[in-house]
């Protein structure tokens, strides 16, 4: 039986409005029906698309993925919405198509998401295209009605549902976020409370205030996420546990209300994305709030040198194998920044591994399995190699121009006043100082730096000010680490250990 145009316009308009009708309500929450198509979509794609596609398109790899994923979704709806049609016009019963093509779709949503009362949202709009289109508008007997077939009349109707509901549920649904995180006060104590706020002052105080340069800790909002998925997953607190599992001296399971009510710490962090490049900005610093790994461990009996490494899982699937040394000095954070953790930082709780590249900082964290042999984690199956300690770095960020009145005095030649500045970081080995030059590499000069904040595992504020004469500057930028290693010269891409190598930027005056 041919398809019509009309009947394929309606349909298209039917899986639009039911996508849309489910972000409306869902977000992007695992509710939302795009959600487990785009889960599939990431674990069929081959490990060598992945790689190419972060290498070259970066973040819009992800972005790309998740429109196909989007396209997906529409189609399948628009496949419901046309069986639907095409029994309705068999059928003598007015509305036909609409029932079933609203009830296709729900138990379509309902098996995708596991969630029945959200797949209300996908049926009603699915069905109220469907009737749009069977319907068509009460145009009357008018002249453009005379000229207008139905089947066109249908077409044009279900597009002009699409246009009005496809952009409010997008306003709407952009507001969801699945979860409100509050102040960490809400599940800890109030002297923790003030122990966080009092290290946010204290950071704010010690930043070097250069212009165009993020503070010593970054806003929440700010703060870089890279994800496995394009959802978030959105467990809860009643729901939430962690099991410590494999080769252990006892299996030990909490919730998360035996979790806050462990020895409680705020500690500063640093977080650096193993795929970013060589001077990005997928590096960032908060004030975390959580309890000791080490704690959980001892309870377990881990076994300590016996074993070699650990597997953690997460609610969405993902999972990183590392050494099992390096949880040591690990932390499981519900806090972040004097507030509970955003779903997209891994509500309710989320690994922290000091000097470890952030993709072993695994979010949603759920089991720490103990093994007595190697395992290959999620990224190394794809090829990359970040689970060691990341690669020292000093980021020049910021070029300003400086009032120029001074420049050309004291038989100085005339120029202009300029001011360079970044972070620098190298996980634990901490940051001894940093260099710059400002002739490509010729002659070094050491920079300022912020005082250190507490902690280990912090990156440092750098800033240097000299009169640039006019002409081109290449300046160039290292950092030497607490054990007194120059950061390596040496370029490499992200792929497969981290970037490597100086910073450089060209500066016209």
């Amino acid at each position: 039986m041919n398809i019509s145009r009309a009947e394929t316009a309606t349909a298209m308009s039917a899986g639009v409005c039911g996508v849309a009708g489910s972000f409306a309500v869902a977000g992007r929450t695992p509710e939302f029906v795009v959600a487990p198509v785009s889960a599939l979509v990431v674990d069929l794609t081959p490990g060598v698309v992945t790689t190419t596609a972060i290498r070259e398109l970066g973040d819009w790899g992800q972005r790309l993925a998740f429109g196909v994923a989007v396209a997906l979704a529409v189609g399948l709806l628009a496949g419901v919405a046309l069986g639907a049609i095409r029994i309705g016009k068999r059928s003598e019963v007015p509305y036909t198509a609409v029932v079933a093509g609203g009830l296709a779709s729900w138990l379509l949503a309902v098996a995708a998401t596991g969630a029945p009362e959200q797949s209300l949202a996908v049926a009603g709009p699915v069905a109220a295209a469907l009737a749009v289109g069977e319907r068509g508008w009460a145009v009357g007997r008018d002249v453009w009605a005379s000229r207008v077939s139905t089947s066109r009349r249908k077409a044009i109707a279900a597009l002009g549902a699409v246009a009005g509901f496809a952009g409010l549920s997008v306003y709407r649904g952009a507001g969801t976020t699945g979860v409100e995180s509050g102040p960490i006060s809400d599940v800890t104590s109030e002297a923790t409370q003030r122990e966080a706020d009092d290290l946010l002052a204290r950071a704010a105080d010690q930043s070097l205030g250069v212009s165009g340069l993020s503070g010593l800790v970054t806003p929440t909002e700010s703060f870089y996420e890279v994800d496995v998925n394009n959802v978030n997953p959105n467990p809860s607190d009643d729901k939430w546990d962690l099991s410590v599992t494999g080769e252990v001296g006892r299996e030990v399971t909490v919730g998360f209300e035996e979790l806050t009510e462990m020895t409680v710490e705020n500690r500063v962090i640093t977080l650096r994305c193993v795929g970013e490049s060589l001077n990005g900005r997928k590096i960032d610093t908060a004030v975390w709030t959580g309890v000791p790994v080490s704690d959980l461990l001892d309870e377990a009996d881990s076994g300590g040198s016996e074993n070699c490494c650990v597997l953690v899982r997460a609610v969405d699937g993902y999972y990183q194998e590392f050494p099992l040394g390096a949880l040591e000095d690990a932390f499981l954070a519900f806090g972040m920044n004097g507030r509970r953790l955003p779903r997209g930082h891994g509500y309710p709780v989320r690994l922290l591994v000091p000097g470890h590249w952030g993709e072993i900082n695994v979010k949603w964290v759920t089991e720490i399995e103990i093994l007595d042999e190697e395992q290959e984690g999620y990224w190394e199956k794809r090829g990359w190699h970040g689970t060691g300690p990341v690669n020292t770095v000093a980021k020049l960020h910021a070029v300003n121009r400086l009032d120029s009145s001074l420049a050309g005095s004291q038989g100085d030649s005339p120029g202009e006043r300029v001011e360079v500045a970044g972070h620098a970081y190298a996980g634990t080995r901490g940051i001894r100082k940093v260099e710059v030059s400002t002739d490509d590499g010729e002659t070094w000069t050491e920079t300022e730096l912020s005082d250190p904040l507490p902690g280990e595992d912090v990156w440092r504020q750098w800033r240097y000010e000299w009169t640039a004469s006019p002409g081109e500057h290449e300046v160039v930028v290292r950092a030497i680490d607490g054990e007194g290693t120059v950061q390596p010269e040496e370029f490499a891409q992200p792929y497969p250990s981290g970037a490597t190598g100086w910073v450089s930027r060209t500066v016209a005056v």
